[in-house]
């Protein structure tokens, strides 16, 4: 038994969940690691493990989850917490994901989708916490990542003047959006991340995950993380049709707010191609490479818009579209 496993059994014993069974939970791409306890009368709740020294800190995650459940919506209650080995217990929401339930009943994605959109709308009309900003710098760096991590693995290609010309355009179209009012994003706000809760009423019938890595930035980021969605295609209708709900939840001018969706669109699809190719290269998942041609036909569906075209063209003729032979190449490179 590992000293952390000694600690973490002492967290338990010490909350009063000693005699509940444990059960790993799926985890996501981070160095978290989740289990479920379960005691004899049903009771159940979930383990966050957290370490430190592996680069997590619960700390995040305990302010965005009491700043989300003040509003109020629906993210898990914290039951206990364990600062220095970076341990909670928090609420168990279920398991009823929205990926899930839309794949066990379709008669339920455009409820689900429109709970979705108006947690958004409550969120954004809150008061804003103290977060760090999702800025033109930070935005730039991550969405050059498919420079740095997918183009390598395609082509071996590093630190090209190619990347500094996109670098500089994507900089040009973000920065005008910073003048937008700001809110606190999620940023990983996707269907496997929200859980459905049918017994509750309204926009906390939506369970949040993975929220920690909050911060400020524009209202459309969030709309376009759940519309444009690497781990499952939502219909185009069904995007175009929440666009308008949040607008009509939201009213602005429509037009500037559909260039800021195509814009942070495109620099979200292009982050998530880099960090795809990234986790394969570098941290031996190569599953993840089988998402990046759904993500590269949202990067296309962004530079359709018209305020997209110098970089379109630029993009089209730098970065390799993610063809079976270049994917297949991406997956040999997987660290091991």
């Amino acid at each position: 038994m590992t000293d952390r496993e000694q600690l973490l059994i002492k967290f338990i014993q010490k909350s009063g969940w000693s005699d509940a069974t444990r059960q790993t939970v799926a985890g996501d791409a981070s160095n978290r690691r989740y289990e479920r306890l379960a005691k004899q009368d049903g009771a159940t709740i979930i383990l966050m493990d957290a370490p430190y020294e592996r680069g997590e800190d619960i700390r995040p995650f305990i302010a965005i989850a009491e700043h989300l459940r003040s509003i109020p919506l629906s993210a898990p209650k914290i039951i206990a917490r364990d600062m220095s080995n970076g341990f909670l217990l928090i609420e168990d929401l279920g398991d009823d994901l929205f990926k899930t339930v839309v794949a066990r009943d379709p008669s339920l994605e455009v409820p689900l989708y429109e709970a979705a959109t108006d947690v958004l709308s409550v969120l954004h009309s809150a008061p804003l916490p103290v977060l760090d900003a999702y800025d033109t710098d930070t935005m730039t760096s991550f969405a050059a990542r498919s420079y740095e991590w997918y183009l390598f693995g395609a082509t071996g290609a590093q630190n090209t003047a190619e990347q500094a010309t996109f670098e500089a355009m994507m900089s040009e179209l973000l920065g005008p959006l910073e003048t937008a009012r700001k809110v606190l994003i999620q940023r990983d706000y996707h269907a496997e991340n929200l859980l459905w809760l049918p017994e509750r009423h309204g926009p906390e019938r939506v369970g949040l995950l993975d929220f920690q890595d909050a911060m400020s930035g524009h209202a459309a980021y969030d709309l376009v993380s759940i519309l444009q969605d690497a781990r499952r295609e939502v219909p185009r209708e069904i995007e175009g049709r929440m666009i308008e709900r949040y607008l009509s939840q939201n009213p602005q001018d429509e037009a500037e707010f559909r260039k800021a969706y195509a814009i942070l669109g495109l620099q979200r699809n292009l982050r998530i191609v880099g960090a795809f190719a990234k986790l394969c290269i570098d941290l031996g998942k190569p599953r993840y490479v089988d998402l990046i041609p759904r993500v590269w036909e949202f990067v296309e569906r962004n530079l359709a818009h018209p305020a997209l075209h110098s970089i379109s063209d630029h993009i089209k003729t730098t970065l390799p579209a993610p063809t079976p032979a270049l994917l297949k190449h991406l997956k040999s490179q997987s660290a091991t």
